[in-house]
Formats: C-alpha cells, structure tokens, sequence
C-alpha cells in the first residue's frame, strides 16, 4: 500500500508539473487558443445568438434529420468552413479549485497504473519504464487522437509530447522506485 500510495503520489506530481510546464512556460499548446483580433467580435455576435452553454459543430444537422439529409448536407459542406464552438455565456475561473482537482485526478491516474505495474511481477527497471512509457500512449491514443481523428486540433502534436514525455519521466521514476531492492 505504501508503494502504491508514494509511488501515484510522486509519478502523479510529475506529469502534473509537465503537464503545467507544457500548457504555461513552453506554451506548446498555443495554436489550440490563438489569438485572433475579432474575438471581441466573434463573442459578440456567439453571445447574440446562443441562449445557453453548449458545444456546437458547425455543420451539424437538426435532431431527426435523416441519414440521407445528413449525407446531402455534409456533401454540399464539403470543401467549405467549418467549426467546432464550446461556447459558455459566462467565464468562470477558480484557479485553485481546477488545479487542486487537475493534481488530484492526475495522481489517481497514476496509482491506477501503479496498482497495474505491481501485478506484473517479476519486473525490471526496463520493463516497468516501458510499460508505462505505454500507458502513456494508451492515454494519446484515448483521447486527443481519437477526436483528432475527426475533429483535428492544432496542438495535437504537443498532447503527443506530454503523453510521450509526461509518461515517460514518471516512467523513469516508477521504474527506479518500484523496483529497488528493500533496505
């Protein structure tokens, strides 16, 4: 209990602060929230014309609408813009409750690959850097690919690199920590 508990806590406290590297020092994910001049207008217009929060694809039929209406519509919309809005009516920042929650959700994620790894017996520094480096991609694949697959981001190559190095330096860590020899 005590491995699983250290090791989640440190391996998750190492992702996390890559992870806070990457979105604020590094500034990797940038092209996923430039900046553009007419926000002011954008939201304007957003705001006069969506009466509640929500994510809209911007080439979305209607509820009902049949399978061959859907396939004329997304025909026609071929080769022209399109858009995918999370829109909110209000923003809302608490800084500490979000970071407190990211920390948290990020150390259970880690204690959950801890209790795996411990299954895995007998193991190496190797073997257990490896499999995590995989959990790692596991997560990649998960989520950021699978919605770039159909709704590509611009930042999809830095989620790459947080998963591939995030993972990775908790990889070297679990690696060390749950295999070193008892005093």
């Amino acid at each position: 209990m005590k491995k699983l508990l250290i090791g989640g806590i440190v391996g998750g406290l190492i992702i996390y602060i890559w992870q806070m590297l990457s979105w604020t020092m590094l500034d990797l994910h940038r092209s996923s929230m430039d900046y553009t001049p007419k926000q002011d207008t954008i939201l304007n217009f957003l705001n006069s014309q969506l009466s509640e929060d929500g994510s809209f694809y911007m080439i979305s039929t209607p509820k009902g609408t049949s399978s061959e209406e859907m396939e004329k519509r997304m025909q026609e919309r071929l080769g022209k813009p399109w858009a995918l809005v999370d829109y909110h009516k209000e923003l809302h920042v608490n800084m500490g409750a979000n970071i407190f929650r990211g920390l948290i959700t990020t150390i259970l994620m880690v204690i959950f690959a801890v209790w795996i790894l411990a299954k895995l017996s007998p193991t190496s520094f190797a073997a257990t850097f490896v499999a995590t480096l995989l959990i790692g991609v596991i997560v990649f694949i998960n989520s950021p690919y699978t919605m770039h697959i159909w709704y590509p981001k611009a930042d999809i190559m830095a989620h790459l690199m947080d998963a591939l190095i995030g993972w990775g330096l908790c990889g070297i860590w679990l690696g060390w920590y749950l295999n070193r020899k008892p005093r």
